[in-house]
């Protein structure tokens, strides 16, 4: 997984249950902005399909799981999410795709800014087109 990044969250807990804290400039890597959350999806759908030029992200499935297919413009890698106590690191120019949830998922994404339609990019031939001139 050379490019892929997950982040593996300390928990604390005891007989009562257990915790885990999430910090920006922390455990999180960012200034966390905006948090969202995936739930309740229908069978068969899959979501994501994009990229952002600057946006990072943190993505936790804190209940069931998901297949998170990242893609950098050169290589694949497909990532299960199905823990609260691990997070998948969604830089920059990584295109991601989620699909497979089980009917429990709660995928949440912690966002360094806020949501802004001009950070997308939605056709994947674009983003392909932006990793190689980046590369140049």
């Amino acid at each position: 997984m050379s490019f892929v990044n997950i982040i593996k969250f300390k928990t604390l807990g005891d007989e009562r249950g257990q915790l885990v804290s999430l910090e920006s400039n922390g455990n999180i890597p960012f200034e966390i902005k905006r948090t969202y959350y995936i739930y309740d999806t229908s069978p068969g759908v899959p979501r994501g399909y994009h990229a952002h030029f600057t946006l990072r992200q943190t993505a936790v499935c804190l209940k069931g799981s998901c297949v998170v297919l990242m893609d950098n413009g050169i290589e694949k890698v497909e990532v299960t999410l199905d823990s609260p106590t691990k997070g998948l690191m969604i830089e920059p120019m990584q295109w991601h795709e989620m699909y497979d949830f089980t009917n429990d998922c709660i995928l949440m994404v912690l966002a360094s800014d806020n949501y802004d339609e001009l950070d997308y990019i939605r056709d994947y031939d674009d983003f392909v087109g932006a990793v190689k001139n980046d590369d140049t």
